[in-house]
């Protein structure tokens, strides 16, 4: 979470500086190179360091397996956008995306070429060390781009960034770990089924997350995809915040629980347990301060997002079950029934967009989602509950008491009428705030008490707290 949050805070320090050094049209033409790149590494994803992780005992040759497949994955990303590089430029109708795309299309190779034993931080939960190797390049990364952008005033200084940023995290990953890998295809085997399984999973997951923008901008146009696009981002905020970092450490967590035959539900739970203690209420109380968060952030005209906020912050609420049971499933290679729901919630998706755009607009292609979205996560967890043999009184012992103080809040701010109000005052935000917190937590807390201080989400956040405060 850490890693996250320091991302977001240079990020933003980043482009609040090089705004003022460089004109809009030079963020276009690096934002639709760097999407177009992106676009395509997705579909060329193994997981193979994934696979490090879930195997008991790798060794050498699995190790040097594995960064061979990683940098020929680097290899043929690179070839691929560079030759595709001058053909978008005239399909963009810009020149100048030519030059950029083949600088970007390194940046691939230069991942392939990291040092797999970096894995080893994830193996061993030495998860502070993964922290220096992403922020640390990206600081310096930023002190580049700025540096270069008051020199130049031009997009090469945001490519310069790039270029530092990449390059100091390949140095770093040798620097900080002493394994040296080489190149071998011996243990393909071991990972061709997982690193198969990850990329039709990536490739559904592609189809299912940009049907979204695609279908809004037919049906609708590019305007309401803003809109959307806007309340989407701000909806999924727990889950990009919270739950991923959650669930990218849950992964080590799971595969050493399955190599140490330990029980996977029982660790499901617990993690369901806290991470809905912070999730519930950060995802209830966006919907419900969506109106006057979305005024104060972005400004005036930016009102058709706040039914879209409203309705998928509800919805996202549950990918925290969801997103920890596909890490269960993903931890103990289960990726086949993965794809399958993920095919099939994105097919639901595509159907309700269709079905609700042209006649509920916006607000249509929102409960269309959502919908999609709870059948997609109801079927994970569903699955993983299923295979674990974990029954749902199990599920609910744990997380009732953060589901009951996030709907009396729920129901606290709707009666007072700070929630799901229109009213975009800034007091208004911060009354609402104020209040859903304390009655959030003045209700978990009465429940816990009330239950006999059970050990339990609540225990393990005071003892994060205790040791953080320490």
């Amino acid at each position: 979470m850490a890693w996250r949050l320091g991302m977001r805070v240079l990020g933003l320090v980043s482009t609040l500086v090089l705004v003022r050094l460089i004109q809009p049209a030079d963020f276009g033409i690096i934002a639709l190179a760097t999407s177009f790149t992106q676009t395509i590494d997705g579909m060329l994803t193994l997981g193979t360091e994934e696979a490090v992780i879930r195997e008991a005992t790798p060794g050498s040759v699995f190790y040097d397996t594995a960064f061979t497949l990683n940098l020929l994955r680097g290899v043929s990303v690179t070839v691929l956008v560079a030759a595709l590089a001058y053909p978008a430029a005239g399909f963009f109708a810009d020149p100048r995306l030519g030059p950029v795309l083949l600088f970007v299309a390194c940046l691939p190779l230069l991942d392939g070429c990291a040092n797999i034993g970096a894995v080893d931080f994830r193996r061993d939960f030495a998860f502070h060390k993964e922290f220096a190797i992403m922020v640390l390049p990206k600081l310096c990364g930023i002190v580049a781009a700025m540096t270069a952008a008051a020199l130049l005033h031009s997009y090469v200084a945001m490519l310069v960034g790039m270029g530092v940023n990449r390059g100091l995290r390949v140095v770093m990953s040798y620097v900080m770990h002493p394994y040296r890998p080489g190149l071998s295809l011996k243990a393909w085997r071991g990972l061709a089924g997982y690193s198969t399984w990850t990329w039709l999973l990536s490739l559904a997951i592609l189809v299912r997350d940009r049907s979204d923008s695609l279908l809004i901008g037919r049906l609708m146009n590019t305007t309401f995809v803003g809109f959307y696009s806007v309340g989407a981002e701000i909806a999924a905020l727990p889950t990009t915040e919270l739950v991923e970092p959650l669930g990218r450490a849950a992964f080590s967590g799971f595969a050493v629980g399955r190599q140490e035959k330990a029980d996977p539900g029982e660790t499901l739970l617990r993690l369901m347990g806290s991470a809905a203690l912070l999730t519930l209420p950060a995802g209830v109380g966006l919907s419900l301060v969506a109106a006057p968060l979305v005024a104060l952030a972005f400004g005036p005209g930016w009102e058709p997002a706040v039914p879209v906020l409203r309705i998928l912050s509800l919805s996202f609420t549950v990918m925290v079950f969801g997103h920890l049971s596909l890490h269960l499933l993903s931890a103990h290679a289960l990726l086949g029934r993965l794809v399958g729901i993920t095919l099939a919630g994105a097919a639901v998706r595509v159907a309700l967009l269709l079905a609700l755009i042209p006649h509920f607009g916006l607000a249509g292609a929102a409960i269309g989602v959502a919908v999609a979205v709870v059948l997609e996560q109801a079927l994970t967890v569903g699955t993983a509950l299923r295979r674990f043999r974990v029954g749902i009184g199990r599920v609910m012992r744990p997380v009732w008491r953060p589901v009951l103080a996030a709907s009396v809040m729920a129901a606290a701010l709707a009666g007072s009428g700070l929630g799901w109000s229109d009213d975009s005052g800034v007091v208004a935000l911060m009354e609402a705030v104020a209040g859903g917190g304390a009655v959030y937590v003045l209700t978990l807390l009465a429940s816990w008490t009330l239950a006999g201080r059970p050990a339990g989400a609540e225990t393990d956040v005071l003892a994060l707290l205790r040791r953080t405060v320490r």
